[in-house]
């Protein structure tokens, strides 16, 4: 029994050492990288998505126009990040990082759903088969490219040479943001936690890697806009959890286990929520029945339609993709509960 406890202690000790060590070297590097040089002086973090039953949730942002299109061509792999990753460019030149894992099917889906609220998201795609020619002498990623070249369950993001990205030490933090209190940063916590994602490092966090970003966009020829978005939901569609042992990514049962657990009550006007990831704090708390009540004039849009479209083209089966449809709906009907309260108006 006492061998267990030291053991116990000892295990703690070295996780708030290691948490200490990665706060000092995330300091280091933001105060080493300096100030952000941003040119945009209009920052966003959302923006009016239309009418939200009409969005093709299949091809999300990138639309069927942006699709990628054969030969794929080989640029350069890359050894960071927690999964095999490459650049190639495409039948019509444009550069795409292929990435392959558990994560493909979680994050293509995400970026859709969060797309449709009228967040920002990447232009992602779900390419069951295909060839990347020239694709030879691979390191993590010789296991996801056959020897003849050709690969399978891939996810294809758009590397836009056209904007410029701001990543890690020039990212943001969920506390620290011009967004802070406002029903859209607020709309976007709830998001992350409706999709069970975990994984909510931010610049913080730099020192393991950040997974939000500025993308900076060239709207006139002299004014440039920033927007503020995730870049990594691969997290997400399983348990969430604030250990490796109690969290998971693209788990239909585990996701459908956890939604009774979704919304735990409200207080005082603000929304309790079962969720706990990497920051539990900075994305669960403070959420107002206000800010519920305004995201669900855009989530409650989506139809099961549109989500089980979404989930076949992000690469899951049909007893996957309606495993998920339905747990998400619970969800969202949780939520839905809130927008008729009296202290939701406004």
């Amino acid at each position: 029994m006492q061998t267990t406890v030291l053991a116990a202690l000892a295990a703690a000790a070295l996780v708030v050492a290691t948490r200490v060590v990665w706060r000092a070297i995330g300091a280091y590097r933001i105060t080493r990288a300096g100030p952000r040089r941003l040119r945009a002086a209009r920052h966003l973090i959302w923006r009016d998505p239309g009418d939200v039953r009409a969005l093709d949730l299949v091809h999300g942002p990138g639309g069927p126009d942006d699709e990628p299109r054969e030969p794929f061509r080989f640029i350069e792999e890359h050894l960071s990040g927690s999964q095999p990753c490459v650049s190639v460019t495409d039948g019509r030149g444009r550069r795409w990082r292929v990435k392959w894992g558990h994560e493909v099917r979680a994050e293509n889906f995400a970026v859709r759903l969060v797309w449709a609220c009228g967040y920002f998201a990447e232009t992602t795609y779900f390419i069951a088969t295909g060839t990347i020619q020239g694709a030879t002498n691979l390191s993590r990623a010789r296991a996801c490219i056959g020897d003849d070249c050709t690969f399978a369950d891939a996810r294809f993001e758009l590397d836009d040479p056209d904007v410029r990205k701001l990543f890690e030490e020039h990212s943001w933090a969920w506390n620290d943001n011009p967004f802070v209190g406002t029903r859209e940063l607020h709309g976007l916590k709830v998001l992350t936690m409706l999709l069970s994602d975990w994984d909510t490092k931010d610049r913080r966090d730099v020192a393991r890697g950040s997974n939000t970003a500025i993308f900076e966009h060239r709207v006139r020829r002299f004014r440039w806009e920033a927007r503020y978005l995730i870049t990594d939901w691969g997290g997400s569609m399983g348990k969430w959890g604030v250990t490796i042992v109690t969290r998971g990514r693209w788990d239909p049962a585990g996701f459908a286990a956890q939604t009774r657990d979704f919304v735990k009550g409200a207080e005082n006007g603000v929304v309790r929520f079962g969720y706990a990831g990497q920051r539990t704090a900075d994305v669960a708390d403070g959420i107002r029945v206000a800010d519920v009540a305004w995201l669900i004039g855009y989530l409650g849009r989506i139809s099961d339609a549109q989500i089980h479209e979404a989930l076949i083209a992000s690469g899951a089966n049909e007893e996957e993709a309606s495993a998920f449809t339905l747990a998400l709906r619970d969800r969202i009907t949780q939520l839905s509960a809130f927008s008729s309260q009296p202290s939701a108006v406004g």
